[in-house]
């Protein structure tokens, strides 16, 4: 009776969201109509504007995507290494956090040898950049590219590298506490290779056939609601399907062993978010100010959501939760940061904090044992994140994008529809093959003994804390 009057609770609780949504978009659409009013039709017989110099390397622009790469670069190692560290058991610590740090190692070197090159390197039949950039031949640090022209072409370069660290980085927390290191080694640099890269090309790489140039199919995604968090999600559900559970799930407790440790690195993420999301704009300007602004806004909506959400069905708010729903909130905008404004965030935000939880809810019911929420909260956050995507964004953000369904462009969510389907069943069915070539050359989970004993005493020899 309890659980059906808690049920029933969440469900007033989506109606209600569902209706602030619509009065939310109300007062868009307003403003929206105001502006376009506002704007004056260009007088008859007027001279036509004198055309732009051509662009150079800005000072500006190049500071403000290196220390939006070290922003991003902190959201690893220590924001997600933190994060997941103090959400597992005591004694998988070490080998959680060892993961995130690993992989910023790993993908740094693949990055420069040939994920780079394959990921924005010249592009062949619209699905894979080539190795004409192998080892960054070509690829210059006193000249611009065409992807970004007001700055070196090796700073964007080392921008889009950290987007490639992270995202292997997220899997991990689906199978946390289960998978041999030797073996994780392996499937990171597979992922990375044939996963993430090709993937990258289709929405961001020039000629790729999902993304906003001429003649491709126009998705939009400022800043990698497809690329990193669909991917790394649904690729963590993959995970957690083959690897299966952990022994005793269900039976045995396996609560965090350190939540002020996972705050910290939530607030590390959300710290490092910034750049991931405001850098993208690649320019400091209008642009970067607007993607900044909606970032913070819609992961404060979504923690609030969480926290209210499992207030209503749980009986007590959490730190967990309210953590939880600020990732879900980051995730959420990414895609939509560069398209839309403040008042939308807030709409994406709360969609994130609702949907994300009902996720984690509904995995305990399925049986499936996603360790850390990694598809719960990428995998889900990124699909509403990109979807969002189609219904508010607005060429009033950004000209060089495209308007969404309440802006008037209903073609728009059709699109995002597409490259979600898209990259859920590229990320999902890759990931799997991957994961089964790894399992039969190597074998993918520790054994049971090792497994009881943890992974930080079976793979490293070492312990997390030190008991004197």
């Amino acid at each position: 009776m309890k659980t059906l009057l808690r049920q029933r609770v969440l469900v007033n609780l989506l109606m209600v969201l569902g209706i602030v949504v619509w009065m939310i978009l109300g007062v868009v659409a307003n403003g929206v109509m105001a502006q376009t009013t506002a704007q004056a039709p260009p007088a008859a017989g007027a001279p036509a504007a004198a055309p732009a110099p051509p662009p150079k390397i800005d000072t500006g622009d190049t500071a403000w995507v290196l220390v939006s790469t070290a922003l991003v670069l902190a959201m690893t190692a220590p924001g997600l290494a933190l994060f997941y560290g103090g959400m597992v058991r005591e004694k998988n610590a070490l080998g959680t956090i060892m993961q995130s740090f690993i992989v910023l190692c790993l993908i740094s070197v693949q990055w420069v040898l040939w994920g780079y090159s394959l990921a924005f390197g010249p592009d062949h039949g619209h699905i894979i950049g080539g190795l004409e950039w192998f080892g960054l031949k070509d690829v210059k640090i006193d000249a611009a590219s065409d992807y970004a022209p007001t700055i070196p072409h090796q700073a964007y370069m080392i921008f889009q590298m950290m987007f490639a660290v992270i995202t292997p980085a997220l899997i991990t927390g689906a199978f946390a506490e289960r998978m041999k290191f030797s073996s994780f080694l392996v499937f990171i640099i597979l992922w990375a290779t044939f996963i993430y890269d090709p993937l990258a090309h289709w929405v961001w790489g020039q000629g790729g056939w999902l993304g906003t140039s001429k003649d491709q199919l126009g998705a939009l995604d400022f800043a990698g609601g497809t690329v990193v968090h669909i991917s790394s999600g649904v690729s963590g559900l993959a995970c957690a399907f083959v690897l299966g559970r952990r022994l005793g799930y269900g039976k045995e407790t396996m609560a965090p062993h350190n939540l002020p440790m996972t705050v910290l690195g939530a607030s590390m993420l959300w710290f490092g978010w910034f750049g991931f999301d405001a850098g993208s704009a690649v320019s400091a300007g209008a642009l970067a100010t607007s993607a900044f602004v909606v970032t913070n806004t819609a992961t404060a909506a979504a923690a609030l959501a969480w926290m209210v959400a499992e207030w209503l069905y749980r009986g007590k708010p959490t730190v967990l939760g309210a953590a939880s729903g600020a990732v879900a909130g980051l995730v959420a905008i990414t895609p939509a940061s560069g398209f839309v404004g403040p008042l939308s965030s807030i709409v994406i935000g709360a969609g994130a904090g609702v949907f994300c939880y009902l996720a984690v809810i509904v995995k305990s019911r399925l049986g499936y044992d996603d360790s850390l929420d990694a598809f719960g909260i990428h995998g889900i956050g990124g699909t509403w994140g990109a979807l969002a995507t189609g219904l508010f964004a607005t060429k009033l953000i950004n000209p060089a994008g495209a308007d969404g369904l309440f802006f008037g462009n209903p073609g728009q969510l059709g699109i995002q529809a597409i490259a979600v389907g898209v990259s859920w069943v590229f990320a999902f069915v890759g990931t799997i093959v991957l994961l089964k070539i790894v399992d039969w050359t190597m074998g993918l989970r520790v054994s049971d003994e090792d497994e009881r004993i943890g992974l930080d005493l079976s793979q490293h020899e070492e312990r997390a804390y030190s008991k004197g």
